[in-house]
């Protein structure tokens, strides 16, 4: 099944899916060298971000979110694609700087994700299809 959305960032990647039914704030929450989530009491807490496709509704907080997201891709340990309801100008950039696939509005909700195991993501095409 292919799910339509929009293409933020381009990209084509397949990964497992880490899924988070809360924002994400990347600046305190992931630790920019091991990709670990240290946000305490984030549902994520104790989950790694590196090459999962990463799902979750929207960023939050600081815009050295961003940077951090960049940061996480020098050191290769960034999601490998991200998935967001309405992904904001944070994430967006982040993405955008660390080549990270990035797609939202997608036609299904969010949470229908937490059952798929595995999904290929073609941003170019603004695709997500479980695999």
């Amino acid at each position: 099944m292919i799910v339509k959305g929009r293409g933020v960032t381009e990209g084509k990647v397949e990964g497992e899916i880490l899924y988070s039914s809360e924002p994400i704030g990347f600046y305190g929450a992931v630790d920019i060298e091991t990709g670990d989530f240290i946000e305490e009491g984030h549902e994520l807490e104790g989950e790694n971000v590196a090459g999962k496709v990463l799902v979750f509704p929207k960023g939050k907080g600081s815009t050295v979110g961003s940077y951090v997201l960049y940061g996480l891709a020098k050191n290769n340990k960034a999601p490998a694609a991200v998935v967001n309801e309405e992904t904001e100008t944070i994430v967006a950039t982040g993405c955008i700087l660390g080549e990270i696939p990035c797609i939202d509005r997608l036609e299904i909700p969010l949470e229908k994700l937490k059952t798929m195991e595995k999904v290929r993501i073609n941003a170019d095409e603004g695709e997500l299809e479980n695999v």
